[in-house]
C-alpha cells in the first residue's frame, strides 16, 4: 500500500513537472530561435542594401571587403548572387542548398521562419534576403550563420530545467513517502497490534500519533474493542478458574461422604457407590484440568523457568512399567527444557499411556529443539488430528478411556504461551507422534 501510494503520488508529480518544464523548455528554445532569426535578418538585410547599391553603382570591391570581414568575425558565410542567379560574391564556408531560398528571395519574399533551436541542431541556418526595392530586385543576399551559441546558451537552459526538475522531483518523492507514510502509519500500528493481539498478546494496544483524524479515530475505537474483548475472556477465564477453584472443595467433601458411606451399603448399592465415586473421579479430574487452563491462558503457570527432563522420564518409566509398557528415551542426561515443554511432554505420555496397549512403547526424542512423544498406539486419523487440540474433544472410538478432553488443548495454550509450535503427526505403521518445535531461544 505504501509503495502504491508513493508511486502514485510520484507519477502525479512527474506530469506535472513535466507540463512546467517541456513548455518553458520549448518556449525558450522558440525565443531564442526568433533572436536569431531578427539578428541575422538584421545583417542580412544589410548587406543587401549594400548589395543593390553596388549593383547600381557597379562597385563590389567595398561590398567584398565588408562581406569578408563579417565572415571572419562570426565564422558565417556569405553569398551574393545575381538576378540570374549567378553567384557574385562568396566569402564563408558556404556548404548549404541555397537553390529554393534563392527561388523564394528572387519573388520578392524574404525568410521569415527558422527551424526551432535545440541542442541537438541544426548546425547551421540559411537566411535569404532580396536585394533592391518591389520589382527592381538587383540579386539575392544568403547568409548562413552558425547556430553553435544559440544551441549552447538552449542546452544550458534545458539542462538547468533538467536538474531544478530533478531536484523538485527528488523533494517531491522525499515528500510522497512521508506523505503515505504519515497516511499510512496508523494502518501499520493496527496491523502491528493485531498481529500481536493474534499471537497471544492480549494487552497490546495502537498508539494513535499522528496521520489522519478518521484513521486516528479508528485507532481508538480499536483500541476501545479490543479493551472489550479482552475484559469479556478475562471475566470468562476468571468465572471458569473461580468454578473451577470454588468446585474442588464441595467434590473432596462429596467424595469423603461417599467413602463414609461405603460400610454402610449393602451388596446391592456396592456397584452403584463403585460408578458414583468413578464418576465423581472423572469430575474432580475435569476440574483440576479446567483449573489448569484457566492458569495457562492467564499467563499464571508460565514463569520463565527450565527444569530437567531426564528426571520427569524417569518417573515416567515406573509408571510404564506398571502397565507394561515400554518407554524408550532419547534424551541427554543434562537436557534442560521450558517448564511449558516438560509439561507438554508429560500430557502427551499420559495420553499414550492411555491408549498404547501392553507389550507397545513409546518413544521420546530431543534433538535440534525438537521435543517428540511417538507411541504405536491406535493413533488417529487425519479429520482426528485436526481437531484433537480442540477443549472437549475425544474420539469416538475412545469413548470408554478416562480423561476429560482437556489435556491437548491445555498443550496447545502451553505451546502458544512459550512461543512453540505443537503439531500432531501419524506414527508409522500406526500410532501418534506428539512434536513440539522450541523456539531458538528456548532449545537447550
Amino acid at each position: 500500500m505504501n509503495s502504491r501510494l508513493v508511486v502514485t503520488f510520484t507519477t502525479l508529480i512527474v506530469f506535472l513537472i513535466a507540463a512546467l518544464a517541456v513548455p518553458l523548455g520549448l518556449a525558450y528554445a522558440s525565443h531564442r530561435t526568433n533572436r536569431l532569426l531578427l539578428d541575422r535578418r538584421a545583417d542580412a538585410t544589410r548587406f543587401a542594401e549594400l548589395a543593390d547599391q553596388a549593383a547600381r553603382d557597379g562597385d563590389y570591391a567595398g561590398l567584398t571587403a565588408e562581406i569578408t570581414r563579417y565572415a571572419d568575425l562570426y565564422g558565417a558565410a556569405v553569398r551574393v548572387r545575381d538576378r540570374d542567379g549567378s553567384i557574385h560574391i562568396t566569402a564563408g564556408r558556404f556548404d548549404a542548398d541555397d537553390r529554393e531560398a534563392t527561388r523564394l528571395a528572387l519573388s520578392g519574399r524574404t525568410t521569415d521562419d527558422l527551424p526551432t533551436m535545440t541542442p541537438f541542431g541544426p548546425p547551421s541556418v540559411l537566411l535569404a534576403e532580396p536585394a533592391g526595392r518591389d520589382a527592381q530586385l538587383s540579386g539575392v543576399v544568403l547568409l548562413q550563420a552558425p547556430t553553435g551559441r544559440a544551441r549552447l546558451e538552449v542546452s544550458l537552459v534545458w539542462g538547468g530545467l533538467a536538474v531544478g526538475a530533478l531536484i523538485a522531483l527528488a523533494y517531491a518523492a522525499l515528500a510522497a513517502r512521508r506523505l503515505a507514510r504519515w497516511i499510512l502509519r496508523p494502518v501499520t500500528e493496527l496491523d502491528r497490534t493485531t498481529q500481536a493481539i493474534a499471537q497471544g498478546r492480549l494487552d497490546a494496544r495502537a498508539h494513535p500519533g499522528t496521520g489522519p483524524s478518521e484513521l486516528r479515530r479508528l485507532e481508538e475505537r480499536f483500541n476501545a474493542m479490543a479493551d472489550a474483548v479482552a475484559g469479556a475472556m478475562e471475566r470468562q477465564r476468571a468465572f471458569v478458574a473461580d468454578a473451577s477453584h470454588e468446585l474442588r472443595t464441595p467434590l473432596t467433601v462429596l467424595g469423603l461422604r461417599l467413602e463414609n458411606l461405603e460400610p454402610h451399603l449393602r451388596g446391592e448399592g456396592a456397584a452403584e457407590h463403585a460408578e458414583a465415586m468413578a464418576e465423581l473421579d472423572r469430575l474432580a479430574l475435569l476440574v483440576e484440568d479446567l483449573l489448569s487452563l484457566a492458569r495457562v491462558e492467564a499467563g499464571a503457570e508460565l514463569d520463565g523457568k527450565v527444569v530437567e527432563l531426564g528426571p520427569r522420564l524417569e518417573v515416567w518409566k515406573e509408571v510404564y512399567a506398571a502397565k507394561g509398557v515400554r518407554l524408550v528415551t532419547d534424551v541427554a542426561e543434562m537436557s534442560v527444557v521450558p517448564e511449558a515443554a516438560a509439561r507438554i511432554a508429560d500430557i502427551a505420555l499420559d495420553n499414550a499411556q492411555k491408549f498404547v496397549p501392553k507389550s507397545g512403547a513409546v518413544t521420546v526424542t530431543l534433538a535440534d529443539g525438537v521435543l517428540r512423544v511417538a507411541d504405536d498406539g491406535p493413533g488417529l486419523s487425519e479429520e482426528e488430528r485436526a481437531e484433537a487440540l480442540g477443549r472437549f474433544w475425544r474420539s469416538g472410538a475412545h469413548a470408554n478411556v478416562p480423561g476429560s478432553g482437556l489435556g491437548l488443548a491445555i498443550a496447545a495454550e502451553l505451546a502458544k504461551a512459550c512461543g512453540a509450535t505443537l503439531a500432531l503427526l501419524p506414527a508409522a505403521p500406526h500410532g501418534l507422534v506428539v512434536e513440539l518445535s522450541l523456539p531458538g531461544e528456548a532449545q537447550p
